[in-house]
């Protein structure tokens, strides 16, 4: 049969300024149609309620090296070992972190798919960035970006992501403190047990966790039949399938079985979790996140099968 799916485009240990490259043209699209969705978004959205300044709520954070003394809560740090800072919530910014993994596999694309799954992650990170900060929301990268308070944090982002590598699937986050969100987008393709020992630590850490897991429509249908060749993107090796069609209904029985399990594992963890594909609008995805960021999953659930 005619080929169904491919590659946007090579990506080998040396050729990465190649792909440096191609993401810096990239990027100023994803941009663009990342701040349409938003305004699609914010558009049937009334922002997230904040408390007045007139409003004594207090939240407490460890003291930092910067932080003023005599803001520390001295009650509240006699608790335990730690010193205290007391914010009054509607002074105390959020911090939001996003990543977006580009590694090999979210360089596929299928001719029922949109989009590369690679473009999808960048959107929808982008997106995320611009509605968030409009909403006053700090907006950082790991290893990419520190967390900035600025309504042009979406143009700062792409500008950091032009140059950065962003291929392992999962970020490090040993810079990231607790009271946070963290928003990861991606294929999530590895090995489920691996990708949730990965993410347990920072769910012990207090960060508040979201995965978007980007599917091409041929990962979920498996279209194929016929003599067809497979080709692993990460290692390289090949797979010759004379009668392709009889393995789907086994495929997509494992490939299903992934993705709840993943689900399953992420919700014990107490995240959040979005299955999209990219033959739908992004703007899907970006609503549903944007509902789990701002407190109200139930208005927007879109978790794909």
């Amino acid at each position: 049969m005619a080929p169904i799916g491919h590659r946007v485009a090579a990506t080998t240990p040396g050729a990465a300024l190649v792909r440096a490259r191609e993401r810096a043209r990239l990027l100023p699209d994803c941009l663009v149609e990342a701040r349409r969705i938003a305004n699609t978004v914010i558009a049937g959205w009334h922002g997230r309620k904040k408390r007045g300044v007139g409003e004594n709520f207090w939240q407490f954070r460890p003291f930092v090296e910067g932080d003023s003394l005599s803001r520390i809560d001295w009650r509240r740090s006699a608790r335990d070992d730690h010193t205290y800072i007391r914010d009054r919530e509607w002074e105390a910014a959020h911090t939001i972190w996003l990543w977006a993994s580009l590694s090999p596999s979210m360089m596929f694309k299928s001719n029922l798919g949109l989009v590369s799954k690679e473009s999808r992650a960048l959107v929808l990170m982008l997106a995320t960035a611009e509605i968030m900060a409009r909403s006053g929301e700090r907006i950082g990268c790991p290893g990419i970006m520190e967390p900035i308070a600025a309504r042009n944090a979406a143009e700062r982002l792409a500008h950091a992501l032009m140059h950065a590598d962003l291929q392992e699937s999962l970020p490090e986050t040993s810079m990231i403190r607790g009271s946070s969100d963290i928003v990861l987008f991606g294929d999530f393709l590895a090995p489920v047990e691996e990708t949730l020992a990965r993410l347990q630590p920072l769910t012990s850490r207090g960060l508040r966790g979201h995965v978007i897991e980007i599917a091409d429509p041929v990962e979920e249908t498996f279209p194929y039949m016929g003599r067809i060749e497979f080709n692993d993107p990460a290692t390289g090796q090949k797979f010759l399938s004379g009668r392709s069609e009889i393995l789907r209904d086994e495929y997509r029985l494992a490939y299903f079985a992934r993705r709840e399990s993943l689900r399953d594992g992420l919700r014990h963890m107490g995240w959040n979790f979005i299955a999209h594909n990219t033959s739908r609008p992004a703007s899907e995805a970006l609503a549903a996140t944007h509902m789990y960021l701002s407190g109200q999953p139930g208005r927007h659930e879109h978790e794909g099968r």
